[in-house]
């Protein structure tokens, strides 16, 4: 199987978990009396990607999840929320992913999580024009930090029990005398 095929392959395996995740979780009532506050376990499959392959993997595994998610689940209403507050929370997580050299996971899912909330809370205030959905806010980061803080452990704990045939190979670095080694 060719390189470019088994990466095409993978990441659709990693969409399809997501995916799954994400509509099995859905179903699952939250013990948080707090309307939208849910786990957020598909994201551990988006900081994953982000770790184990490109940026720009893990972005088209997240928007795939996000849009196949609201058709799946029969809420295209959340597409709004899911998305301003998914790619807000990936800017936030591949920014960190850089800065931290893809160390201290738990920290960047939290950090993701709450951008998440933020965006969540822009998309509200701007489809019901009006400022007091940020009164919700309070609720939504004690969630976002307790949530984020386990899917980054979830996802550390996953990436060292991965069999390293999935990694990409790191690309040939040319050799001191310019030729390939």
């Amino acid at each position: 199987m060719s390189k470019s095929v088994k990466h095409l392959v993978m990441l659709a395996l990693f969409t399809t978990m997501a995916l799954t995740i994400f509509v099995v979780e859905a179903q699952i009532p939250v013990p948080v009396p707090i309307p939208g506050v849910k786990l957020g376990l598909a994201n551990v499959i988006t900081l994953i990607v982000l770790v184990v392959y490109r940026p720009r993997d893990a972005f088209a595994v997240l928007v795939l999840r996000i849009l196949l998610g609201s058709i799946f689940t029969g809420t295209p209403v959340s597409l709004l929320y899911s998305l301003t507050g998914g790619i807000l929370c990936f800017l936030g997580m591949a920014l960190l992913c850089k800065l931290l050299q893809k160390k201290h996971l738990w920290f960047i899912s939290i950090v993701g999580a709450v951008l998440h909330n933020v965006g969540q809370i822009l998309a509200a205030i701007a489809a019901m024009q009006s400022v007091q959905v940020i009164a919700y806010f309070p609720f939504l980061l004690v969630a976002g930090c307790i949530t984020g803080f386990f899917t980054g452990i979830a996802a550390d704990r996953v990436i060292h029990f991965l069999p390293k045939s999935i990694f990409p190979k790191p690309a040939e670095k040319p050799a001191k005398n310019g030729k390939h080694s």
